[in-house]
C-alpha cells in the first residue's frame, strides 16, 4: 500500500514538472460547504462541514487536501467524526466541470467518552458549475468513505455541497 502511494505521489510530482511549461488559469481552488454523512456501524446520520483545497499541476490533474467534521447525537451520545484525506483529483475544465478523486488519510471518531483514530479513504467525485468568474457552486459531491476503526471496515457515505473559489 505504501509503495503504491509513493508511486502515485512520484507520478504527480513528475507531472507537475511537465506542467511548468504550460500556461493555464485556475491553478488553485478552495471549497467550503455543508456535508452529510451516513455511517455504517452503528448506522446513523451526521451533519457537518467540509473544506478542501486543490493545486492543479495541469488543467485536468491536481492534488487535493480534504478535511471534514460531522456531528450528531445518536442514542443520546454526542458524537463527532472527522476525516483528513489527501490525493489526486482529475477534472474536466469547463463551465460545468465534473471531477473524480481517490483520497487517502485518516479519520477520528469521538462518542460518549470513547475516541479512536484509523485509516480512511475517500473515493468519489462531483460536479461544479460556474456562477461567475472564479466562483463555482459544487452542486453535489458524493464519496464512499470507508474507515477501519478497531480493525473493522465501516462503509460510510458522504454528500456535500457548497462554494468553490478558483484562482
Amino acid at each position: 500500500m505504501v509503495r503504491k502511494l509513493s508511486l502515485l505521489v512520484g507520478l504527480v510530482l513528475l507531472t507537475s514538472l511537465a506542467a511548468n511549461a504550460q500556461d493555464f488559469s485556475d491553478k488553485a481552488e478552495l471549497f467550503g460547504g455543508y456535508s452529510y454523512m451516513r455511517t455504517d456501524s452503528p448506522s446513523f446520520n451526521l451533519n457537518g462541514w467540509e473544506l478542501s483545497g486543490q493545486y492543479k499541476v495541469t488543467d485536468w490533474l491536481g492534488g487535493v487536501a480534504d478535511f471534514d467534521g460531522h456531528y450528531g447525537s445518536p442514542n443520546g451520545f454526542s458524537s463527532s467524526l472527522h476525516t483528513f484525506l489527501f490525493g489526486p483529483q482529475v477534472s474536466w475544465p469547463a463551465r460545468v466541470s465534473p471531477f473524480a478523486h481517490l483520497l487517502f488519510g485518516g479519520a477520528h471518531v469521538s462518542s460518549g467518552g470513547f475516541s479512536d483514530t484509523s485509516f480512511a479513504m475517500g473515493i468519489g467525485g462531483g460536479i461544479d458549475t460556474r456562477l461567475m468568474h472564479g466562483v463555482y457552486w459544487r452542486v453535489i459531491q458524493g464519496d464512499y468513505v470507508p474507515t477501519f476503526f478497531g480493525g473493522a471496515r465501516e462503509d460510510n457515505v458522504r454528500l456535500s455541497t457548497g462554494i468553490v473559489f478558483r484562482f
